[in-house]
């Protein structure tokens, strides 16, 4: 018979590729992890992983045990929904993990809505990037992910995951008031090739969509400056060190002071937000409610957002 947590472990051996990485993820110690695996081994009677220098891989054996590992820890948090439905049991913690401006567009007014129409959810929330907070989820650190979509993100159709779109935004760019293209009503972007840059760090899911954004245009960005705070880049560019892109909901109650805002000319890059939980936990009573509160709290925050956007200080 094989037990389901050794499924959980092969998955997180799978999915951090080395047995040290996956042990942290699982606060177990590599030796444990390692004697799971090959009881599990035992359990099979395959060989399921192949140990190098550069990690640990699947066997063919490990990849079709891996298949249906999916689909066993899917269903199992189904039953776990099940029977907490059953016990009509909605009252208890979830816990989220969201980057800084999702917390404050999506994730703190959901939690406000939930003090009201659930008052026996308890919500814990950590600051993570979307790079972050997805394994997160996977790992059973967090129940919720607020993530942006990136590369080598899981697509929507992972078998680990359920997805919720929540909002899509624009970036807009952001160019200090004494620029040449201060004045401009929309700003191409390759007008601004031979500019340096402020940008969020390599790994920030932010990161990928600017330099994409630039690739699009032709360009590599020089990228001179680099923070994961929008405020520190929005700070950067009204010292005239910089030009930069930065979600519209990053720009609101900001001061841009020395700044202007202006939308990108053509089709202007877009961050995607969603929700991630592990595939079956969904329909948790306890899960089921923050979902539908997250997703009420980004269409109020996109009904604000059509109302405008910022425009900078010094915009004429």
């Amino acid at each position: 018979m094989i037990e389901a947590r050794r499924l959980h472990i092969l998955r997180a051996v799978a999915d951090h590729r080395t047995v040290t990485a996956a042990a942290a993820a699982l606060y177990l110690t590599p030796s444990a992890v390692s004697q799971q695996l090959t009881a599990l081994e035992q359990e099979t009677g395959h060989r399921l992983v192949e140990r190098s220098a550069k990690g640990v891989r699947l066997t063919p054996a490990g990849e079709i045990l891996l298949s249906h590992t999916n689909i066993v820890l899917a269903q199992l948090e189904r039953a776990e929904a099940e029977l907490a439905a059953y016990g009509s049991g909605a009252a208890g913690t979830v816990t989220v993990a969201a980057f800084a401006t999702g917390i404050a567009q999506v994730v703190a007014p959901a939690v406000a809505r939930l003090a009201g129409t659930s008052p026996g959810i308890r919500i814990r929330v950590q600051d993570a990037e979307g790079d972050a907070s997805l394994p997160m989820v996977l790992d059973r650190q967090v129940d919720v992910a607020v993530a942006v979509e990136y590369r080598g993100a899981p697509p929507a159709d992972d078998p680990r995951l359920t997805h919720v779109p929540l909002y899509a935004e624009p970036f807009d760019a952001v160019v200090p008031v004494t620029h040449r293209l201060a004045d401009a009503g929309e700003v191409p972007l390759a007008e601004l090739a031979k500019d340096p840059w402020i940008g969020p760090y390599p790994g920030n899911p932010c990161h990928d969509v600017v330099v994409l954004a630039c690739e699009s245009a032709g360009f590599q960005p020089r990228l001179e400056h680099s923070s994961d705070d929008f405020r520190a880049v929005v700070a950067l560019a009204s010292a005239d060190a910089g030009v930069a892109l930065v979600p519209r909901s990053a720009l609101r109650g900001m001061d841009l002071h020395g700044v202007v805002v202006r939308p990108v000319d053509g089709v202007a890059p877009t961050r995607r937000v969603f929700a991630a939980v592990r595939r079956g936990a969904e329909e948790h009573p306890l899960i089921r409610p923050v979902l539908d509160a997250l997703r009420e709290a980004a269409e109020g925050q996109l009904a604000e957002a059509d109302e405008g956007r910022p425009q900078g200080v010094g915009a004429g």
